[in-house]
């Protein structure tokens, strides 16, 4: 299994990454997680826009899912003809929230193009085997597992603390997980991870690797890598960067 950061930039897109988009590839099959704000134009130096299989939309706060207008532009105007509807799998309401973002009417939204799937708890992809969980956001919001050939790779999508999401992380090889706050008074309940809570939850998971991801242009990277490095967690930890792969 290989996985590809594409954008990991939290809220918006920073001036070195788009919003949050991961590419998971094993056996020629190829799995987006999130299409946030930006993604679009560098997941096209890494993959063709027509060899995707499926999108996975952990919830529908634009800096996951709105780059789905761009892609749904891309594959019903194809200049070599129409595509077979691709797989989006997301909260029940993404036919609507993105026929509203391009502000189409929702009969028949992108439809025809996109074969939108609400999210189950455990459902194979593909040569994956995925595996969601609710998160504490202010939207539905979901964490992922992906398991291929005995390596298992966790997102956390956006959450808050939550006991959920070291269940989904157990054991994983490599847990890209959000660390959108600094420590410090104030953080909203339930909104997002600081990064020492991001260290916390991997260490209870007991996970091989963790990236933080998610971060938030206005913070200082390096500060939170600090942060993270000063959690209980022993193992490796780094920050996600545009480009960086992992073969698990």
């Amino acid at each position: 299994m290989r996985v590809t950061v594409i954008g990991c930039s939290g809220s918006y897109p920073g001036p070195d990454s788009p919003a949050s988009c991961y590419l998971v590839q094993a056996e020629g099959y190829s799995l987006l997680l999130d299409l946030g704000s930006g993604a679009l134009g560098p997941l096209q130096r890494h993959q063709s826009l027509y060899d995707i299989d499926a999108v996975c939309v952990s919830h529908l706060h634009a800096d996951h899912c709105l780059d789905l207008c761009g892609y749904w532009v891309a594959r019903t105007y194809c200049p070599n003809g129409p595509l077979p509807k691709l797989p989006v799998y997301g909260p029940a309401d993404t036919p609507d929230r993105m026929a509203r973002a391009y502000d189409l009417d929702p009969d028949p939204g992108m439809t025809g193009t996109f074969d939108f799937r609400t999210l189950e708890r455990t459902f194979e992809l593909g040569p994956f085997r995925v595996t969601t969980s609710l998160m504490p956001h202010p939207v539905e919001a979901f964490a992922f597992r992906v398991e291929h050939g005995g390596r298992v790779l966790a997102y956390s999508g956006d959450t808050g603390p939550a006991a959920e999401l070291v269940d989904t992380a157990r054991g994983a090889d490599l847990f890209l997980c959000e660390a959108s706050f600094l420590d410090g008074p104030g953080n909203p309940p339930d909104l997002h991870l600081t990064a020492r809570e991001a260290g916390e939850h991997a260490a209870r998971a007991d996970v091989g690797r963790l990236v933080l991801t998610h971060l938030v242009p206005w913070n200082d990277a390096d500060r939170s890598l600090a942060e993270a490095k000063g959690s209980a967690y022993q193992g490796p930890i780094e920050l996600a960067h545009v480009g960086a792969v992992y073969d698990l």
